[in-house]
This record gives structure tokens, sequence and C-alpha cells, in this order.
């Protein structure tokens, strides 16, 4: 889908011009998403609900902001610091399945690869924010390298045997969806929108729909702390944009 776009676009041109450099910082990128991050948040839905896992993920502009102060040298406040202990309560709540106090994880592996494939997002964005190249050229390189390297695992982890029809539209969704219409919405719609801010306050609106798709697919009750824990952490989130 990027490859389409890129060359119908007349993008491809672009990837002559960048230099070894570059190639260097996409094969970086390319190994936090999609190899890196897919890999920890598929392995979490494994092990926790559909719910628990699509939501924790959501940690991670918090840990945007957090990475930006080693990362990017930004100072953050004392709203930013209070948004990060409210969308930290929210994910305990989650965690916990609304048991905060007992402080007991359904699943902790699960809880915890979860949260890192906020923290591996949130480094692939932040690393981003410092590229200035062309936004679909450079993503399309990124994923090329990232596709190399899934291929790369399936063959040494000998994966590539035990293709079924599951695995092939799974894979397929998530390059057609995940990685390459989303992302091509995502871009057109900054680039329409009068302030990136505007487009930006929507994307809160995703894990939410998210919850009613999982409801409605795959049947799951939606717990009440689920919804209160995700209440907490887009409130933390808000918090740290205002």
């Amino acid at each position: 889908m990027l490859l389409a776009y890129v060359a119908l676009t007349g993008r491809l041109a672009a990837l002559s011009r960048f230099t070894l450099r570059d190639y260097r910082h996409s094969a970086v990128l390319g190994l936090l998403n999609p190899l890196l991050y897919y890999a920890l948040v598929i392995h979490a839905y494994d092990l926790l609900p559909a719910q628990q896992a699509s939501t924790l993920n959501w940690i991670w502009p918090i840990v945007l902001v957090l990475l930006s102060i080693p990362i990017l040298k930004h100072r953050i406040g004392l709203s930013s610091v209070l948004a990060v202990v409210v969308s930290f309560l929210g994910v305990v709540i989650i965690g916990t399945r609304g048991r905060p106090l007992d402080w007991r994880f359904e699943s902790p592996l699960g809880v915890a690869l979860a949260l890192s494939s906020a923290v591996v997002w949130a480094l692939f964005w932040t690393y981003n924010t410092r590229d200035k190249r062309d936004e679909a050229a450079r993503l399309l390189l990124n994923f090329a390298f990232g596709s190399l390297y899934i291929l790369a695992a399936a063959l040494v982890l000998g994966r590539c045997t035990r293709i079924n029809t599951g695995a092939i539209l799974g894979g397929l969704y998530i390059g057609l969806f995940e990685l390459g219409i989303t992302f091509l919405l995502w871009l057109k719609a900054l680039r329409l929108s009068e302030t990136t801010a505007r487009v930006a306050n929507l994307v809160y609106l995703v894990p939410f729909l998210g919850l009613i798709v999982i409801r409605i697919t795959i049947g799951e009750a939606i717990a009440p702390a689920t919804i209160l824990g995700l209440a907490l952490i887009i409130t933390g989130i808000l918090l740290q944009r205002k």
C-alpha cells in the first residue's frame, strides 16, 4: 500500500536521495516497528483479554512525554507529572481488573508486554519527530526494513513451515490497515487540518471505539474496570496536552 502510494505520488525518487545515515536510521526504526512492537503486542494479546491489552497499549502518549526528557531534552511541568500519575493509576486499575489495592495482576507478563509495546511505539515516534525526510518515503523504507527483519526471524525460528490461512489474513490485515491505509489517512489528515491539535484530539476516540469493536467482533464483555482505567489514562493524556 505504501509502495503504491509513494510510486503514484512520484516520491520514489526521494529514496535515491537518502544518505547512508538515512538508511541506517530507517534500519533502526524498522527494528522497533513493526518487528519488536508487534512481537510484544501480539504476545500480550495472547496472555490478556483483548480489552486489557488494547487499553494498556494506550499509555504510549504519556511514555512519549517521559522519553522526550532524555531524548529530545524537553522539560516537563507539574501538570505533566500529574498526568503521568493519573494515567499510571488507570494502568493499575486495568491490570488488576479493578482491584488496585490487592496489587495482583491477572497476567504480570501480559501487562509487562503490553506496557513494553507502548514504550517501543513511543520510541518509534520520538525518533520520527527528529526525522525531516518525506513522511511517506521514510515510512516505506522503515517498514521495508521491518519486513526483512520479520522474514529473517520467521526463517530462523522455523515459523515459515507453519503458515496457515489465519496467519496470512492476520499479516495482510496488519500490513494493509495498521501499517498502510491508516498511516496514509493520518498523514493526509495532518496536511488538510488547520492545526495538528484539531486532528490529534480525535485520536482519543480510538480506544473507546476499539472496545466497541472488541465487544462486537469477539463478544468479550467489557469490564467496568477497563472503562474506568481507560478514562483515567485518557484524562492523564489530556492533562498533559493542556
